[in-house]
């Protein structure tokens, strides 16, 4: 077969390949307009979707920004004078109690948020700083269960601590043994094993003394293994 005739036969096939999806489109153009709409309808939701969480996420950041910057205001020591530009407080209640309204607000607009999400555990610290000792284990106990690993860890020790201070201890022993198997970036095993090995302190020293030793082995170059070793010699 020649050349000019392969070319030939190639145009006719394409010819006939093209009128045959011509024929077909203009059979089934209802079909077709509907499934463009449909495309560009999902489209439009999936802008609109990514434009809405990109706006709530920035206004979660933006609440959560305004009650830390309360939150980590520097305590007036006694004889300052208060600064009304920026704010002062004399007491950690009376800034929690200023910071605690915009942490409350960001965690119940944008619970599903990483920045609900802070700012519930960091409300549930507030709580302990106001003395709410009960709306703070349940402020906490949310935040326990954030989606991020890292601030889920941290409201857990937070709990944790608290029940130490509300003679709970049963109950951190616990907390602090699930993270020890579960740690997080945020909260290390060997830092659920100081916690522990301080809540053991008092009720079963030898205990305390086993926890304290295996973390100066473990993490003996790490600031965890340095505490550990100046608390194993305060227990001898």
């Amino acid at each position: 077969m020649d050349t000019q005739t392969r070319h030939a036969l190639k145009h006719d096939r394409f010819v006939d390949t093209t009128n045959a999806t011509l024929d077909w489109a203009s059979e089934n153009r209802g079909t077709l307009i509907r499934y463009g709409i449909i495309t560009l309808a999902v489209i439009a939701l999936i802008v609109a979707a990514i434009w809405t969480y990109a706006v709530r996420q920035r206004k979660a950041q933006n609440l959560l920004g305004q009650a830390l910057s309360i939150y980590e205001t520097p305590l007036r020591v006694p004889g300052e004078p208060a600064d009304e530009a920026q704010g002062s407080f004399d007491t950690a209640a009376a800034r929690a109690k200023a910071a605690y309204p915009l942490f409350e607000k960001a965690a119940n607009q944008y619970g599903w948020l990483r920045p609900g999400e802070d700012a519930r555990y960091f409300a549930g610290l507030a709580d302990i700083d106001m003395g709410d000792h009960a709306k703070a284990e349940t402020e906490l106990k949310k935040a326990s269960k954030a989606h991020d690993r890292n601030i889920a860890a941290l409201a857990q020790m937070a709990l944790a601590s608290l029940y130490v201070q509300t003679n709970r201890s049963s109950e951190a022993i616990a907390i602090y043994n699930k993270l020890i198997q579960h740690p997080a970036m945020a909260v290390p095993a060997s830092a659920a094993q100081l916690a522990l090995a301080s809540v053991y302190e008092t009720s079963n020293p030898d205990k305390a003394k086993q926890i304290y030793a295996e973390v100066k082995d473990k993490d003996s170059k790490t600031a965890a293994g340095q505490i550990a070793a100046e608390q194993l010699q305060k227990l001898k």
